[in-house]
This record gives C-alpha cells, structure tokens and sequence, in this order.
C-alpha cells in the first residue's frame, strides 16, 4: 500500500479522534483500524503536539495534549486539547466515581459498574452543603451528573435518567497515584463544604 493510501485509511482516524474518544465497544471497525495504523496515528499526532493514549484492555483511545519538554519557557504548540475548568461539585462527583470504580474492581468479576441515580447522590451526599431544600440539593447533584455525561465518563443507560454506566476512560484521567492522595482531597473537599454552610448561614 502506497503512503497516499494510508494517509486516505488514517484520515478517518484522526478526525474521530479530533472530536471525540473512539470505543471498541461502539465502533469496533474505526477501533481495529486503529490498532492496525496506530504507529502511523502516533507520528501524526505527534507532528500536532499530541499524544495517543490507547488502552486496548479497556477498549478506549483519545489524543491528549503533549507536555512542552524543556521546562518553563518551552516553546509550546497553540493547543488543539482545550482545557476545561471543572466545578467543585463535579470535580467532587468525578473524584467519587472514580474511587467507586477502584473499589468495584477490586470486589467484582463484571466488567461494568453501572449506578443508579440515588446510590450516584449516597457518593455525594456527605460533601455538599447541608440543606433544608433538598429539591435544589438534588438538582444541583443531577447538574454536576449531566455534565460528566456530557464529559464522557458516565453514560446514560436505556433511554431512562436513572441509572448510569461509570466509563472506563475515568482511569485514564484520575490515575492510581492521584487515587493514593484521595484522602487528603476529600479532607480538603469536607473543608470547602464547611465554608459553603457557613456562608450560607451568613447570607
């Protein structure tokens, strides 16, 4: 096969992963392809600033902004992997699942942790702001749950709002060493609630 058809067979690739994360499970011909030219994805990547992370275990693979080598004052690419400033309560719920999802591997065989919206709100609970209204708290939970579907890492299941699948690719974002400080996090996390109810009480 000449280099313009290749180029041809890895364009489709690379556009998906510009938009989006390719799965196995959802797109499994785009996925082999994938695997097939992935060396020939990674050189192009890479002429762009970026890197392919591929998890062939978890069936998942996205471009993630490469770090500039050198240290500070680096040249560094214009970004093409925007950045996004998360919320506290979504970055809580995140660092929630995530942990949940440690814990669910570590006791179960099944591939899938799949979370109904209360038992999502029982994770969460204990670190927002008490609240008399707890139509408004519940809301502002199904926010935070809605904008991690839109994320990537959870996903809606059965046409129903009830009840959720916790996606994989959460691993590839909150990794094992950021899992060992969870602790300190959530110190800090119960900390920020307590300054949330205090300034509630005030206002």
């Amino acid at each position: 096969m000449n280099d313009a058809a290749r180029d041809t067979n890895i364009s489709p690739i690379i556009i998906a992963l510009m938009k989006s994360v390719i799965y196995r499970e959802s797109d499994l011909r785009r996925w082999q392809a994938l695997l097939d030219l992935q060396a020939r994805v990674r050189d192009y990547a890479a002429v762009l600033g970026l890197d392919l992370t591929l998890d062939e275990a978890e069936g998942y693979a996205f471009f993630r902004q490469r770090v500039a080598e050198g240290g500070e004052g680096a040249d560094e690419l214009p970004r093409l992997v925007s950045r996004r400033q998360l919320s506290y309560p979504v970055s809580l719920l995140l660092a929630l699942l995530r942990k949940r999802l440690a814990e669910f591997d570590a006791g179960s065989s099944d591939d899938r942790l799949i979370l109904d919206r209360g038992q999502i709100l029982d994770l969460v609970r204990l670190f927002l702001p008490d609240s008399t209204n707890e139509a408004k708290l519940f809301d502002r939970v199904d926010g935070s749950i809605e904008k991690i579907v839109e994320l990537g890492f959870l996903r809606r299941l059965g046409g129903t709002d009830e009840r959720y699948e916790v996606r994989r690719i959460l691993k590839a974002f909150v990794d094992a060493q950021w899992l060992g400080e969870f602790s300190a996090r959530l110190a800090e996390y119960r900390r920020h609630a307590g300054r949330l109810d205090d300034a509630a009480e005030a206002s």
